[in-house]
């Protein structure tokens, strides 16, 4: 791949206009305008068509003679791009057709704060626990990562604890205030999730984040570290809470899953399942958060492996502050935040949330 300095210039200028435009991703395609995905949708950028040879100009420019290694060996990569006083870029590199594509999601250098994101009240209470597992589940692009970020900044900010962090690449940068922050970068600070896994627990953490439970040894040692007296937030691909407990059981053997349902039920303390959803007004995007508690009746279902009955016990759990996703919606929908179009759209059961939306009116 080669390195030219004027491009170097041109996908600063995409990155920065990335930023300027309030998009949350830049798509670098050969054929193809640079795209950016403001509210939701792409939008091409004016600017001439991307040939292949422009494509692998702008994203080599950026890279390290060992990304560019790692790159041509894998044929993908993830890394990070920082241009001062504009923005944090995590970075992602692909072959598709034979050409490279890329995708930058912009991370902001200021850290979010709790409460403008959307996020239910009860959740903040998460971060006074000592121990457990805390799980921020959703599809790609759902705000995952930010809201980790934001509740790490509660606990850094008011506890004095150690925080260890393992991330690929990482996004938000922490600062130490109350708490210490160790923030590992996977390819740069450890060579994998597993290894900095094994390691984590010679630094004396109280608080672990790892990015990602991506396989099944790194889902067993954050069950681990969560039984043993350490509070461990991640995340998973999964589009609900029951679905998050079915694909942690799933990923063993079934010698094994008994096992490992005991170990969730003992350990689980929430999972916070969120998508964004455009806003009624198309000024941007809004949360919608289903959140589950791990209270005596849901761990009963997570040990008896009656998955399918979680939905219910969330939906009786007001008193816990559990909500569904479906209820999460329709209060959108009432307060004006989004379309009815947009409820049908991402619910799960169409039938329930037309019932719900009926009552109302």
């Amino acid at each position: 791949m080669r390195v030219d300095g004027d491009y170097r210039k041109k996908i600063e200028y995409l990155l920065k206009l990335t930023v300027e435009k309030k998009a949350s991703d830049l798509h670098l395609i050969a054929g193809f305008q640079p795209a950016l995905r403001i509210n939701g949708n792409i939008t091409p950028v004016d600017y001439p068509t991307l040939t292949p040879e422009d494509v692998e100009s702008l994203i080599s420019s950026l890279l390290t003679p060992e990304q560019m290694n790692k790159l041509e060996t894998n044929l993908e990569l993830d890394f990070s791009y920082s241009i001062y006083g504009v923005a944090r870029f995590r970075g992602n590199i692909m072959k598709q057709r034979g050409t490279w594509s890329a995708a930058f999601r912009t991370v902001p250098f200021t850290l979010p704060d709790f409460e403008s994101l959307g996020l239910p009240e009860e959740i903040k209470k998460l971060c006074d626990l000592s121990r457990g597992l805390v799980l921020v589940t959703g599809p790609t692009g759902s705000g995952k990562s930010t809201t980790l970020a934001a509740l790490i900044d509660i606990i850094n900010t008011n506890r004095a604890l150690n925080i260890v962090t393992i991330e690929d690449p990482i996004e938000f940068l922490h600062k130490h205030k109350k708490s210490t922050v160790r923030q590992r970068e996977l390819g740069q600070d450890t060579h994998s999730f597993a290894s900095a896994l094994r390691h984590v627990l010679r630094h004396d953490p109280d608080v672990i984040l790892i990015g990602e439970m991506r396989d099944l040894e790194s889902i067993s040692i954050a069950l681990t570290a969560a039984e043993t007296g350490h509070l461990v937030f991640s995340t998973l691909h999964t589009q609900t809470a029951p679905l998050t407990i079915s694909r942690i059981v799933d990923a063993f053997s079934s010698e094994k899953r008994n096992q490992v349902r005991q170990q969730l039920a003992g350990s689980l303390n929430a999972v916070i399942s969120q998508q964004l959803l455009p806003r009624a007004d198309r000024s941007g995007r809004v949360l919608a958060v289903e959140y589950m508690v791990n209270t005596p009746a849901i761990r009963s279902l997570i040990r008896e492996g009656k998955d399918h009955q979680l939905y219910s016990a969330i939906q009786t759990g007001h008193s816990y502050g559990m909500q569904t996703m479906d209820t999460a919606l329709v209060k959108l929908y009432q307060s004006g935040k989004i379309t009815r179009e947009a409820v049908l759209e991402h619910c799960t059961d169409t039938a329930e949330v037309q019932r719900m939306m009926r009552n109302w009116i």
